[in-house]
């Protein structure tokens, strides 16, 4: 088996016990998100899918900022104000909607420009496109807010046909996985609003 191939797979599986942990809005779904991009930084090296291996660096260092901020998260108002605890699920806030889809179009062109002009990327739009929404999403989900999956769904989405193109197909395979889970954690993340 080749290592682009072993990669691939063994970043498979442990999507998947990430994304099971992500759809349960567990803490440890943080630890997955250190070792995943881990594996990835090397299979989209070999790849080709710079944008991507930039991504998985940025998803290591996000792992360490999602698990603080949702292991020491302080609550500001109610009986447990001041106290610290794990942060709850929240719907996303209106205030940050409006920077959110300025950050997207900032990262989006620049790191197309980067791509067009220091690689040789062969889908710089969209390997733009997807590193740019996964930075906006991964703030979300640190935040614990459960729009963060309707994020996700887009970039699962393109990631998936991607993939197809790039010929890796397990790495396709889970983000078509991630597709369908985005749908149903949405769904479940609200109703866990519901019931706090």
């Amino acid at each position: 088996m080749d290592t682009l191939r072993f990669l691939d797979i063994l970043g498979f599986v442990v999507g998947l016990v990430y994304l099971v942990l992500e759809y349960k809005a567990s803490i440890w779904l943080w630890l997955a998100s250190i070792i995943m991009p881990a594996i990835d930084m090397v299979l989209y090296y070999k790849a080709g899918l710079y944008a991507d291996f930039g991504m998985a660096i940025y998803y290591c260092l996000a792992g360490v900022y999602g698990y603080v901020s949702w292991k020491w998260f302080k609550h500001a108002s109610g009986q447990q104000q001041g106290q610290r605890g794990e942060r709850p699920v929240t719907h996303y806030k209106r205030a940050h909607i409006l920077p959110s889809a300025a950050a997207l179009l900032l990262l989006w062109f620049g790191i197309w420009w980067m791509l067009t002009h220091w690689t040789n990327s062969t889908v710089p739009v969209a390997d733009a496109f997807t590193t740019a929404l996964s930075i906006v999403a991964l703030w979300a989900l640190a935040q614990k807010y459960a729009e963060q999956w309707l994020l996700w769904l887009v970039v699962d989405v393109v990631c998936c046909i991607l993939y197809v193109r790039k010929g890796i197909p397990f790495k396709a395979a889970i983000y078509g996985i991630y597709t369908v889970v985005a749908v149903f954690g949405y769904r479940k993340w609200l109703r866990m609003i519901a019931a706090s």
